[in-house]
Formats: structure tokens, sequence, C-alpha cells
């Protein structure tokens, strides 16, 4: 999936500068110039990050990052502000959970590292739920491979930890026979 990042300001002249800052990443940058502008793009694009003002008209950036992060919450959500004060990043911080809290103006190198973090992070947590949802389905296989074929996942070991296999010289059969009727049992064609 490609690096989407979405920017929400009512002042033109920072999404430009956010985009210049971002101009080296390959990052696909969507632009709202307000929250509810915002929420449009975010219901119709999968956005990794969005890096939002706290201060603009119909909705604050401390409301419009609340409402992604309850609507979109594997979204990273980075507030920028001119108007720093300790109310405003707290109520951002406990209502929007967000990712970082940067006063204008920023420094580029610092939020350009921060929000390469923030979709890093974001890659991170996707691949280990990809990774978790495989484990699941895997678990689930052998349970029901377990349950058609009692023991099958079970195995023996010596002292040293050596898999023991079933001794089948005593057997009449030899081992092309029983391959094949195991292969016959699990429905698996050579």
């Amino acid at each position: 999936m490609t690096d989407t990042i979405l920017l929400v300001d009512d002042e033109q002249s920072v999404i430009s500068s956010l985009k210049r800052v971002l101009m080296e990443g390959s990052y696909e940058i969507y632009t709202a110039n307000s929250g509810a502008e915002g929420l449009d793009i975010l219901k119709s694009n999968r956005i990794k990050l969005v890096v939002s003002d706290e201060k603009m008209p119909g909705m604050t950036g401390t409301e419009f990052l609340t409402t992604v992060k309850n609507l979109f919450p594997g979204t990273i959500r980075i507030m920028l502000t001119g108007h720093a004060n300790i109310q405003a990043a707290m109520n951002a911080v406990n209502n929007g959970e967000i990712y970082r809290f940067f006063a204008k103006p920023w420094d580029d190198l610092e939020i350009k590292l921060s929000i390469k973090s923030a979709i890093d992070r974001f890659n991170l947590e996707e691949e280990n739920r990809r990774l978790l949802k495989t484990v699941k389905r895997q678990a689930g296989e052998l349970k029901e491979l377990e349950m058609k074929h009692p023991g099958i996942t079970s195995l023996e070991r010596d002292e040293a930890g050596n898999v023991i296999l079933e001794d089948f010289t005593d057997s009449d059969k030899d081992i092309s026979e029983i391959v094949n009727e195991i292969l016959s049992q699990s429905n698996v064609k050579e």
C-alpha cells in the first residue's frame, strides 16, 4: 500500500509548506481546507497519517482528530497549531490520541522525521495485524486437522529433541504404500 498522508489546514500556505517538506518522500499526499473536507477524503481513501491544524473554522483540529480516532482508529494523527497552549495540547492528546504535537513554525527536519516514524509505525502495526490474522487462520486449520486426524499434530521426541518416527520395519507394507495411504487419506496428490 502506498504511504498516504492527509494534510488539513485552512491556510493554503501551511499546506504548501508541508508539501514542500515532504517532497523528498514517496508519499501520496491529500489536502483538505477543513475538518469536514478531511473526513470526506478519509471516507473514500485509505489514509495512513493525518496532519491537522488545531484552529480551523467550523471544526477544531481536536474535534476533527477525535472523530478520525473514532471512525479510522488505525490512522496515525499529528496536530499542528500556531496557538500553542497547554489546554489545546492536553485536549488533543487526551481526546484525539495524537502521535505528535507541533507548534507553528515547526522544524522541517523534526516534522519530516516524525512523519516518517509515524508511517513506519502504521506499516508495522498493519503487518502485525496481518501476521496475527495468518496465525489465527493457521491455528484454526491445525485444530480442524487434529479433529479429523487425532494425534496428527503431535510429535514424539527423544532426549536430544529429535523427532521419533514410527518404526515401519515390522510392517508388511513398504514405505511407498504407507506414503500412498497417507496421501489418499489427506486428499493430497503427488
